[in-house]
């Protein structure tokens, strides 16, 4: 059994650092902006004119800017709702640059990605904690009654709204321990930060849980602790962990940091 979550662990990782290295991949990130920040409608280093409405981004262009929207030479006005599939499949694109829409809290912006950043030549990998079955622990799931939102610092400064949807108990270095966790989708997610980071691990990580069953019983296995897009790329927006969030156990385990290239 541990050979199998073992080999099923290296799978993992393996797959991890193939898609975070993807042409538009959270390396390739290179800048989020907020229309709002920029009332004429001008983005740095993006042509165009975009206008934030209630319901969307008005898009002005013309040919010469080398705008396209899906997939064809655009000029004229369109309006572009929120991008929600894969950055590479964004609506807008200038030459290899996907240029993807976003909102939060009813403020809009735009993201840009460019296969060529300097983050994706730079990447040589993630430093991950060899997989320990002893990081791998059962848990229980308690909801609440109804969604609680608590704002949030996020890496960029600002403060934003996370909800939360229980909390998640589970004994961990001889402790009883929990974590306030969000959904998304089917699964759980935490936002934590432990007794290595900001020193041998990142400053935050999250953990991903399978969906508890009918009992609220799933597992958190820290061996998958992940690094949070922040960690890729300083243009990402990622909540930082809610208060109780923080454990007083060194988890030397999962994700920790980028590799840093060899001196040579």
């Amino acid at each position: 059994m541990t050979t199998d979550a073992a080999d099923a662990w290296k799978r993992w990782h393996e797959n991890r650092e193939e898609a975070v290295s993807t042409p538009y991949g959270p390396l390739a990130l290179t800048a989020t902006h907020w229309i709002e920040d920029y009332p004429e409608g001008r983005l740095p280093d993006i042509p165009g004119i975009w206008v934030a409405e209630r319901d969307g981004v008005v898009l002005t262009a013309t040919e010469a800017d080398g705008l396209t929207v899906a997939g064809r030479p655009f000029s004229g006005a369109v309006r572009l709702a929120a991008d929600s599939g894969p950055e590479a499949d964004a609506q807008v694109a200038l030459g290899g640059k996907r240029l993807v829409v976003l909102v939060r809290e009813d403020v809009w912006g735009v993201r840009v990605y460019d296969p060529d950043s300097a983050a994706r030549h730079a990447f040589r990998g993630i430093d991950a904690g060899a997989y320990d079955p002893r990081w791998s622990v059962p848990g229980r799931f308690t909801p609440y009654d109804g969604t609680r939102t608590v704002r949030l610092g996020n890496a960029d400064g600002r403060e934003r709204g996370f909800a939360l949807a229980g909390e998640l108990a589970f004994r961990l270095a001889g402790q009883e321990r929990t974590l306030k966790v969000a959904r998304q989708g089917d699964r759980l997610w935490a936002v934590f930060a432990d007794a290595t980071s900001g020193d041998t691990s990142f400053r935050f990580r999250f953990l991903f849980t399978a969906a508890p069953d009918a009992e609220g019983r799933t597992t958190l296995d820290f061996n998958r602790a992940q690094l949070p897009p922040c960690a890729f790329a300083d243009h990402f927006i990622c909540p930082f962990p809610p208060p109780g969030n923080t454990l007083d156990v060194a988890i030397e385990a999962g994700e920790r940091q980028l590799s840093r290239p060899e001196a040579g």
